[in-house]
């Protein structure tokens, strides 16, 4: 641990030189509330002489674009705590091994001492090897990751920022498309919900947590990475045989499903790859609406809520902007304390009440891996999702986050008999 930055004696002048921040990948509800937590801690800490924000992640430093936080007026700040997407834009450039001397210089020629950077795996493996190669050259710089990804797939913590809002809305608009369904089995038995997500099943899992205990009769399918069909021909026979158990069907399925043998069901040649390596391939929702169309003979459908479902503010859980808030705060509370080289972490030590505490790894520890969904969280035909699964994750969404609804005798998915009022969980 390095010397804790100070102000000098009387509190008159500042020591620790600037504080540079930036967010990076996909945007999220709260990866603002994480930006505010550490501009809110910087300023309040007196030791940095001020704080910069690049533009558009790290190429924003490399083209030097930077916004001056330093004076941020408190009540624009509180706004942008709650505001959607990436105030100081996203990106998702790899910065090459070349250009991470370029990098330090234009740092050093604005008196960066800390760097706080916003992001997932990717993300942090920039600020690993930027922290790296300043300690290679003797630049005194601290750095640290802040963890944002509605993916959910980063290792060592509990969960990630961003997902908890995401399933939030998600488990809201699967369960409203499953009520629709109830009602017009007829125009399209067979409905696809397609949600982001890349190699692991988080966020397809998240889509199935708005049925409470009375409503099991009404989940939907769930097609995992981690639980791959062996073709398309197994998926149209469990759509098939849900047909015949309801008269519809609704399957969640992630954008980038593939077969047990490696083959992408929206077609094996990707739309994009971004600077990452990461692969953008066809809708799969729209090639399984195609298949179920031709193979079993009955209309089906997609819906794809997309960017829509990753930054919507309206259905933020609040458990999700406190978090994010705290995660970035606590960053800049260790590197004022002396640290670097670690991102924030959250670890849970209390299931009821639910509760958080932040916590920091070694961020090449975080760097370049994923956590996939555990084997415990997953239904034993490899196509739903535990009460496990939901004991963990339903905390996450905040209070209240399903309205109550109903079903009235005779509507096809009760018995004539019954008459009980349906609740979220």
């Amino acid at each position: 641990m390095r010397q804790p930055l100070t102000t000098t004696p009387g509190g008159q002048g500042r020591q620790g030189g600037a504080l540079l921040v930036g967010q990076s990948g996909g945007a999220t509800a709260v990866i603002n509330a994480s930006l505010a937590g550490i501009v809110s801690r910087a300023r309040r800490s007196g030791v940095f002489s001020g704080v910069l924000g690049m533009r558009n992640g790290i190429e924003g430093v490399l083209k030097e674009r930077f916004i001056d936080l330093t004076s941020m007026d408190e009540q624009l700040l509180e706004r942008v705590r709650h505001t959607p997407s990436a105030a100081l834009g996203t990106g998702r450039y790899k910065l090459g091994d070349d250009e991470l001397d370029r990098v330090l210089e234009i740092m050093a020629a604005r008196e960066v001492s800390a760097l706080v950077y916003i992001g997932g795996n990717d993300s942090a493996d920039t600020t690993w090897r930027i922290g790296a190669r300043a300690q290679e050259r003797g630049y005194d710089l601290r750095v640290a990751a802040v963890p944002k990804t509605i993916d959910n797939d980063l290792p060592e913590m509990d969960h990630c920022p961003g997902y908890g809002s995401l399933a939030c809305y998600l488990a809201n608009a699967v369960r409203d498309a499953t009520y629709d369904s109830i009602a017009s089995p007829h125009l399209h038995a067979v409905k696809f919900v397609e949600v982001m997500g890349r190699d692991a099943g988080w966020v397809a899992a998240s889509g199935a947590l708005g049925f409470g205990d009375d409503e099991r009769d009404l989940e939907p399918l769930v097609l995992l990475p981690e639980r791959p069909p062996v073709n398309a021909v197994s998926v149209l026979n469990a759509i098939s045989a849900d047909l015949e158990r309801r008269d519809w069907a609704v399957v969640i399925v992630p954008e980038t499903l593939r077969t047990a043998a490696g083959r992408h069901l929206g077609g094996d040649e990707p739309d994009y790859v971004d600077e990452f390596g990461h692969p953008y391939f066809p809708s799969t929702g729209a090639a399984l609406t195609r298949l179920v169309s031709q193979g079993l003979g009955v209309r089906a459908r997609y819906d794809k809520p997309g960017t829509a479902a990753r930054m919507s503010i309206s259905m933020a859980s609040d458990v999700d902007l406190d978090e994010a808030y705290r995660l970035g705060d606590a960053a800049v509370e260790r590197i004022v304390a002396g640290e670097s080289g670690f991102i924030t972490v959250l670890n849970r030590v209390s299931e009821n009440p639910f509760r958080c505490e932040v916590g920091t790894v070694p961020v090449e520890r975080i760097a370049n891996r994923v956590r996939s969904l555990p084997d415990a969280f997953i239904r034993d035909d490899g196509m739903g999702i535990t009460d496990a699964f939901r004991s963990w994750a339903l905390p996450l969404l905040g209070s209240d986050p399903f309205p109550p609804y109903a079903r009235l005798p005779g509507d096809g998915t009760l018995w004539p008999e019954e008459t009980t009022i349906r609740t979220g969980p």
